[in-house]
């Protein structure tokens, strides 16, 4: 998931029947602030400054966050606030309002004031868990030792369950009321466009229009834990680049799986995490220039294995810097929000790994082709949440999204949200469109290489 007013009583039984929390106001007798307005460092045109939000929106806990906001200068937009919503869970967003706003989406900018922030835990203000950081970096798939994931644990203690999506989207809530504005367009990439379904199905009445980008389903599911569907996908869009002219000639599914089973499961984690931080590079899979990494396995299968190991070496996920992306966030927000084979955050840690196993033997072959159940299993999702302290989970709503205008985008060549599960949402939306973009990989808006895909955003918007 790598590179989201009604009245107050209705707002309550909303947040009840969803099992989330209701945004509480941190200014008695007053709605939420933006405090301390100042030029954003190094981005002309937009202005910084802070949202304070409480800790913990359903007041178990006591005291508050701030969290870094910045807003486009263009105050009377004509068409109102955009809230961009960035990905992970674990990356900020202020830091990045220049390219999105004024590089990537300028046409969009003439008419909307752009607002991004820095989700709790991230940006200026991210957790740091070191190990984590060292291990698994923004990769959602590297498997980090049980000691880093303890020790992560520990660093946040108590206060882990709220990093939670519920907590997002009532930020989220409480910058609408900052901002002075009855309903916005919210935005999001990847992990954004699961918190902008959530935000739009917890305040309905608050949204004008829904952009997700590279879609994460926004009801979570045992199967998304396992990365089931980015397992099996892997087989289409290596296939699919691979009969691009000039065609290979050959399968590369069938020597991705050939690999994946000669060198064990350790190594096909490593190669599936490869694969999909590769889609960041070369959504063409075959650039001789980024690795060729589908030349490397059909070279490795053939049984010369340098090419792939070089880029096992190249590509290997760790160490990025916490402000940039931060792997402690995104541990506690997936323990917190994720369903998994072993159920919810709160099942015991001592019966998850013989509730895992059952599930493994159950699943067919064809569940997880090319890869292996193996796999599947050690992977990040799993190995970074098997031994998270049991916790309050988040809530995970099956509601549909509320009936306004909502836009679906994805690449066709994504790994990290396959473009199958674009499809899955696509029935959650009573007013959804979906746009396909050919020959692309993730995050359309943030890194297209053609203008297809935001040129619809910008149609959508319009």
């Amino acid at each position: 998931m790598r590179s989201k007013l009604l009245t107050a009583g209705l707002v309550l039984a909303m947040t009840a029947a969803l099992g989330g929390v209701a945004a509480a106001d941190t200014r008695p007798g007053g709605r939420p602030k933006l405090t301390d307005p100042h030029p954003c460092p190094e981005q002309p045109g937009f202005t910084c400054s802070t949202l304070t939000v409480p800790f913990d929106h359903t007041g178990r806990r006591p005291g508050t966050l701030t969290l870094p906001v910045a807003t486009s200068d263009n105050v009377s937009a004509p068409k109102g606030v955009l809230l961009f919503l960035t990905g992970g869970p674990g990356q900020g967003g202020v830091r990045t309002i220049t390219r999105i706003a004024t590089q990537r989406l300028p046409e969009v900018a003439k008419d909307y004031r752009f607002v991004m922030l820095d989700q709790r835990g991230t940006g200026a203000g991210a957790l740091n868990c070191p190990g984590l950081q060292a291990q698994m970096g923004s990769s959602d798939i590297a498997t980090p030792t049980r000691d880093a994931v303890t020790e992560c644990a520990r660093i946040l203690g108590d206060t882990a369950p709220l990093y939670s999506t519920d907590q997002t989207v009532a930020d989220f809530d409480q910058l609408r009321q900052a901002l002075g504005v009855p309903k916005m367009v919210v935005d999001g990439v990847s992990y954004g466009s699961f918190t902008a379904a959530r935000y739009a199905i917890a305040h309905p009445g608050n949204v004008s229009k829904v952009v997700l980008d590279s879609v994460l389903p926004h009801h979570a599911s045992a199967s998304a834990s396992l990365y089931l569907t980015g397992l099996t996908a892997e087989a289409r869009v290596l296939r699919a680049a691979c009969s691009a002219a000039p065609a290979c000639g050959y399968d590369p599914a069938d020597d991705l799986a050939w690999v994946v089973r000669h060198r064990g499961t350790a190594d096909g984690v490593k190669i599936f995490d490869l694969i999909v931080t590769y889609e960041f590079v070369d959504p063409t899979y075959r650039d001789p220039a980024a690795g060729d990494v589908i030349g490397a396995l059909h070279a490795a299968r053939a049984g010369s294995p340098e090419q792939l190991d070089q880029l096992l070496e190249a590509y290997k996920s760790g160490g990025d810097d916490p402000a940039s992306f931060s792997s402690g966030l995104h541990a506690a927000t997936l323990c917190a929000d994720q369903r998994f084979p072993w159920g919810t955050s709160a099942t015991p840690v001592g019966v998850r790994q013989p509730l895992l196993s059952l599930t493994a033997r159950a699943l067919p072959a064809s569940a997880t082709w090319p890869y292996t159940t193996e796999v599947a299993t050690q992977q990040g999702f799993i190995q970074g949440c098997l031994p998270w302290p049991a916790e309050r989970p988040g809530s995970n709503p099956a509601s549909r999204l509320p009936n306004v205008p909502v836009l679906r985008l994805n690449g066709d060549r994504d790994l990290s949200t396959p473009l199958e599960w674009a499809r899955e949402e696509a029935a959650q939306a009573p007013r959804g469109e979906l746009v396909i973009v050919p020959g692309e990989s993730h995050s359309i808006q943030n890194r297209e290489r053609g203008h297809a895909g935001r040129d619809a955003v910008l149609s959508f918007l319009r």
